[in-house]
C-alpha cells in the first residue's frame, strides 16, 4: 500500500468517526437497528418505512415494481433539501440481492441509508455527502428470490433466481424437481450412504468422521471404501436420474440488462430479452427517468472482490483508457477501505457475464459502476484458507470453536424414498457467502464506507474565473474557466466516444451582446488560442467535459455592452454560473 493511498483512506475513514472512541461508545442512535442479524423481506420493509419515518427531512421511501409475485420493491430517496433542489444534484444509485440468496446486499444498502441519515449533522463528510448528492438506494432487486431464501429450505447456493417458473431441465414441465428437506430442519445440506466395504468411493476420516476421504478407485477393495456420497439433500421428484435439477425460477436477472446482452443458448438465464423480468424493467424505467445518476453501486456475494466491467472481452473498447484511470484510483483506495478484497475486471478476473446490471450502467449509459462482492472467508481466518481436505478441517475448527457449532449440522440417519436409510449433514445455508453474526456490522460498514468513497468523486464542479480583455476594433475577448474539484469527470470517457446522452453545455447570454467567435482550448497567454467552433459559438457543447481534478477554459470574441452571464451546464456535474460586465 503507497503512503499516499494509506493517507488518504485513514483520512476519509477517520472522517467517518466521531471526535474521540468515547463518544462513538456512548452515541444513542435515533434510529436503533440490530445490524447483527438478517431480515426476509418484510423485515427490509419495516426497516426502510423505521427510517424514512425517522428522518422525514433528509428520506423519503417510495415503491417500484412490483417483483414477479406481487412484491412491492421499496426505494429510499435520501439528500439534504437546503443543499438544493434534488433535480439539480449529481446522483448515486445503490442497490443489492439481485440474487435472492445474496441476502447482505439488502442490509448493506439499509445500513447505507441508516448511516447518511443518523450521522448527518454530526460528521462533515455526511453532511457535504447529503448536501451535494443524491442517493437512490434499492435494497432488494429480487425480493422474491430472497423470500423464498428464508421461508424455504436452501443451501448457501440456492435460491439464486427469481420466482417465475422456469422449465430448467428441459422436460416441458417447470421447477418439479427442486431440492426435498429430508429432516425438515429448513437446511439443504449433503446425503451419504453408508455401503458394503470396497464398493464404496470414501471412507470416514479417522480422526474426524464428519469428514468423507476419497479413495483412489485401485485401493478402494484393500481400505474398504464403504462411504458413497449422494449429493445435496433430496430425491427425483420427476423420474430422470436428476436430483434437485428444476426447482424453482432458473433465471439470473444480472444477464437481462442491455450491456452486452445475450440470449439464453449464449447465456443462461439470460430472459427472452433484456428488462423482459418486472423487476428489471422497473429499475431500467426509474434509472432511465433520472439522468442525473452519475455513479451506482450493486452489492452482491461472496468473494470479497470489486469489480467492474467489461463482462466480456469483446467490448473492452467501451472502457477507454481514461476512464479505466477512474476506475483504478477509486478501486485501488477501495482495496484499503475493504482488507481482504480485491479490484478485478469481471471477463478477466472473474468470468464472463453478458447483460449484466454494472456493464450496462457503464456502457449504455456512461456511469462509473462498480459491483461489489460482499464478504470474503479470508475475514473470518485472518487468512485465506487451504483447500481440499486441509481447508474442510480449517473450516471445522474454526465452526467448533469460534462459532461453537452453529453453522454445521451434524450428521445424522433419514430415510430416503430411493436409496433407503442415509445420512444427511454439513455446513447450513447461513454460512460461507454470509458472516457470521459478529461479523455483519463491519462488513456493512466496511461497503458502505466505499460507497461515501465513491459519491465524494462525483463530479463537482467550481466557476474559477471570468477575465474581460480588450480585442481588435472594439471587440472584447471573454475567458472563463471552470474547475472540477473531484475525481470522477463530468463526461465519461465512453461517453463521448459511444455518443451517449447529452454534452455538457456552456452559453453566454447578455441583453446587449453579440457573439462573434467562441470554442474551448483557450490559452493562457495568447488571447487570440483557442479552438473555435463553426455553429453556435454563443452555446458550446463539450462532448469530454472537465476531467477529474482537472479545468476547462472557454473564450468568446464578443461586441455590445451592459451584464452578461456564463453558464456551465452538465447533466451529470450540476450547473454553475460566472457574471461579468462589459
Amino acid at each position: 500500500m503507497s503512503a499516499r493511498r494509506l493517507a488518504i483512506c485513514l483520512l476519509f475513514l477517520s472522517a467517518l468517526l466521531p471526535a474521540s472512541a468515547l463518544s462513538q461508545s456512548v452515541r444513542e442512535p435515533k434510529l436503533p437497528v440490530a445490524w447483527n442479524r438478517f431480515y426476509d423481506y418484510d423485515g427490509i420493509v419495516e426497516l426502510c418505512r423505521r427510517l424514512a419515518d425517522a428522518h422525514p427531512e433528509l428520506c423519503r421511501l417510495e415503491f417500484i415494481g412490483p417483483s414477479a409475485e406481487g412484491r412491492p420493491m421499496p426505494l429510499l430517496t435520501l439528500t439534504d433539501p437546503a443543499g438544493g433542489a434534488e433535480a439539480d444534484k449529481p446522483a448515486m444509485w445503490v442497490d443489492g440481492n439481485v440474487h435472492g440468496n445474496e441476502v447482505q446486499g439488502a442490509e448493506a444498502a439499509v445500513y447505507l441509508a441508516w448511516f447518511l441519515a443518523e450521522r448527518q449533522g454530526e460528521l462533515s463528510d455526511v453532511d457535504a455527502l447529503l448536501a451535494e448528492t443524491v442517493f437512490y438506494i434499492l435494497p432488494m432487486v429480487n425480493p422474491d428470490g430472497r423470500q423464498h431464501w428464508f421461508e424455504a429450505a436452501n443451501n448457501a447456493h440456492s435460491s439464486r433466481s427469481g420466482m417465475l417458473p422456469f422449465d430448467n431441465d428441459g422436460d416441458g414441465v417447470a421447477d418439479e424437481d427442486g431440492y426435498d428437506d429430508l429432516d425438515g430442519d429448513g437446511h439443504i445440506t449433503r446425503m451419504r450412504k453408508r455401503v458394503e466395504p470396497g464398493s464404496g468411493t470414501h471412507i470416514l476420516a479417522p480422526d474426524d468422521p464428519r469428514i468423507l476421504l476419497r479413495v483412489a478407485a485401485e485401493e478402494r477393495v484393500k481400505l474398504g471404501a464403504d462411504w458413497i456420497s449422494l449429493g445435496s439433500e433430496g430425491f427425483d421428484n420427476d423420474g430422470d436420474g436428476r436430483n434437485g435439477e428444476d426447482g424453482p425460477g432458473g433465471y439470473d436477472m444480472n444477464r437481462n440488462w442491455p450491456g452486452g446482452w445475450q440470449p439464453r443458448h449464449i447465456q443462461f438465464g439470460a430472459g427472452d430479452y433484456p428488462f423482459s423480468f418486472p423487476e428489471t424493467a422497473a429499475i431500467g424505467e426509474f434509472i432511465m427517468a433520472h439522468p442525473r445518476i452519475a455513479a451506482v453501486q450493486s452489492f452482491h456475494n461472496a468473494g470479497g472482490m470489486l469489480l467492474r466491467g467489461p463482462g466480456a472481452e469483446a467490448r473492452q473498447d467501451w472502457y477507454p483508457s481514461a476512464d479505466r484511470r477512474v476506475y483504478e484510483a477509486i478501486g485501488a483506495d477501495g482495496e484499503d477501505i475493504l482488507p481482504h478484497y480485491r479490484y478485478l475486471v469481471i471477463f478477466k478476473d472473474l468470468y464472463d457475464v453478458h447483460g449484466g446490471f454494472v456493464t450496462w450502467t457503464h456502457e449504455g449509459l456512461g456511469i462509473i459502476s462498480f459491483t461489489n462482492e460482499l464478504w470474503n472467508s479470508d475475514q473470518l481466518f485472518g487468512r485465506s484458507p487451504a483447500r481440499g481436505e486441509a481447508g474442510e478441517r480449517e473450516r471445522l475448527f474454526f465452526d467448533d470453536h469460534l462459532m461453537l457449532g452453529e453453522t454445521f449440522v451434524d450428521w445424522h440417519e433419514v430415510e430416503h424414498p430411493q436409496y433407503g436409510t442415509v445420512e444427511v449433514g454439513g455446513a447450513q445455508k447461513m454460512t460461507g457467502r454470509t458472516p457470521p453474526a459478529f461479523m455483519i456490522e463491519e462488513m456493512l460498514h466496511r461497503n458502505a464506507a466505499f460507497c461515501m468513497f465513491h459519491a465524494a468523486q462525483l463530479p463537482k464542479l467550481e466557476a474559477v474565473s471570468l477575465e474581460v480583455e480588450h480585442g481588435a476594433g472594439g471587440s472584447r475577448i471573454v475567458t472563463a474557466s471552470f474547475r472540477n474539484l473531484a475525481g470522477i469527470p463530468t463526461r465519461t470517457a465512453v461517453s463521448a466516444d459511444k455518443g451517449i446522452g447529452r454534452p455538457d453545455l456552456v452559453s453566454i447570454e447578455g441583453d446587449g451582446l453579440v457573439v462573434v467567435a467562441g470554442g474551448p482550448g483557450a490559452g493562457r497567454f495568447d488571447l487570440t488560442e483557442f479552438d473555435a467552433v463553426e455553429h453556435e459559438p454563443a452555446r458550446l457543447r463539450l462532448d469530454r467535459g472537465v476531467e477529474g481534478h482537472g479545468t476547462q477554459r472557454l473564450r468568446w470574441v464578443v461586441t455590445g455592452s451592459g451584464p452578461f452571464t456564463v453558464t456551465y451546464d452538465s447533466v451529470h456535474g450540476g450547473r454553475v454560473m460566472l457574471t461579468g460586465e462589459l
